[in-house]
């Protein structure tokens, strides 16, 4: 299961666009022009093949599929576009990731991509400016005629041949300075214009609206906490259960070997003694266990001395071989870390319970932007499942409530992958 993360807010650029802002947007509208409908005639090429192949041995999926990452990539191209024209703090377009594994699951992220809202807004933008591109072409070209028609009375010509909507008309020589300069005059204007309508549009259409993103953050945050919620629920879950069935029993039996050891002291000193080392050495398989519990809860050595250390004590007591490869700089927040630990501890425990995996790899990074990403795989049968209440439903809680993302990748037959990315500030 997956989250989307909140966008950043956006930056206010002033409200008026400078004169070089303003030349390099044009600059861009001319340049897509030129290259603009060979890409949307690439695309259109490739949806209509699809559909007309759809029912030929199923060949028109393959490009029905090219289709729809040809679309994400042409979103992710105008986003980025955009925000480096005009400086908004705007975020990337981000890939549907799959809540499930296996085929199923890409089957339903690749659905969910082809109707994503941002990607077909940034798509229209991309349209749009090709369109005012082709006229900021046909604008320029006007410009160089006009200016050509300024000189027209430098000629031996009577008459100047002008383009109009409906075809070329003729002008007299004494016409052809005045035609000229509005002709100069209208061609700027025009392309100016272009070029602030394009700022106009691609703004509203790539800039996420303010109500949307406050009810995005709205709803992330309700997720968040339902996640908080179910993690401390089954946390607690699995504290009572450890301490019933693991603890408790232990110290009744030490609670009962004490008492028919007092019984015994004066009648039966030697048996009486075999009793209490009984009782001690319970005692001792009580406080491990509180102490494994305490562990459980919360890893002292992860406050003293980091996500590092503390993954490394945790491989150390793992069943399995561990390969541990983490490189992070610096200290993430408690939260963040916390998460990180115990999903990779929980990862850890289900391949030594469940998967039958003979070794198990854990990768921890700091990527750019500041996410901690861990990925945990075994070696073992696979077919892996979150269940309500089990420990890959903790793990995605937990996940969760730090605004971060979870994926599990479980294939019959293995190998099973554990993936998940937490925001270093949560």
């Amino acid at each position: 299961m997956t989250t989307q993360t909140v966008p950043s807010a956006v930056s206010q650029t002033p409200a008026k666009t400078p004169p070089l802002r303003l030349f390099f947007t044009i600059l861009h509208l001319a340049a897509l022009g030129v290259l603009g409908g060979g890409v949307i005639g690439i695309l259109a090429a490739t949806f209509g093949t699809g559909l007309a192949l759809l029912f030929v041995l199923g060949i028109g999926l393959l490009f029905l599929v090219g289709f729809v990452y040809a679309l994400f990539g042409l979103g992710w191209f105008e986003i980025v576009r955009i925000r480096g024209l005009y400086g908004l703090d705007v975020p990337d377009l981000q890939p549907r990731r799959r809540q499930r594994s296996g085929f199923g699951g890409w089957l339903r992220s690749l659905g969910r991509q082809s109707i994503d809202g941002r990607m077909w807004r940034a798509v229209a933008s991309f349209v749009i400016a090709c369109i005012f591109g082709a006229l900021v072409l046909r604008l320029f070209w006007a410009l160089v005629f006009a200016a050509i028609t300024i000189f027209a009375p430098l000629g031996t010509a009577e008459t100047v041949s002008i383009p109009l909507a409906f075809g070329v008309g003729q002008i007299g020589v004494e016409w052809a300075v005045l035609v000229g300069i509005l002709g100069v005059l209208a061609a700027v204007a025009g392309i100016i214009g272009l070029a602030l309508l394009h700022r106009t549009i691609s703004r509203a259409l790539v800039v996420p609206n303010r109500e949307a993103e406050l009810t995005e953050q709205v709803r992330t945050t309700s997720a968040q906490r339902e996640g908080a919620v179910r993690a401390a629920d089954v946390e607690r879950t699995r504290i009572e259960r450890d301490l019933h069935d693991g603890v408790q029993p232990r110290l009744v039996s030490v609670g009962m070997t004490l008492g028919l050891a007092h019984q015994k002291i004066d009648d039966d000193p030697a048996q009486a003694k075999d009793l209490i080392a009984e009782a001690h050495t319970s005692t001792k398989a009580a406080i491990t266990e509180l102490r494994q519990l305490a562990r459980g809860i919360h890893a002292s050595v992860l406050d003293d001395r980091g996500l590092d250390a503390a993954l490394s004590a945790l491989a150390s007591r793992s069943h399995i071989p561990v390969q541990l490869d983490v490189r992070i700089d610096g200290r993430c927040s408690r939260d963040a870390e916390a998460a990180v630990y115990f999903s990779i501890a929980e990862s850890l425990t289900n391949a030594a319970k469940h998967s039958r995996a003979s070794e198990c790899r854990v990768v921890v990074r700091l990527r750019e932007g500041g996410v901690l990403w861990a990925r945990v795989e075994d070696n073992g049968m696979g077919g892996a499942q979150v269940q309500p209440g089990g420990g890959l439903d903790g793990i995605s809680n937990r996940v969760l409530a730090a605004g971060g993302t979870f994926r599990l990748d479980s294939p019959q037959g293995g190998p099973t992958s554990l993936e998940v990315s937490v925001p270093c500030a949560s």
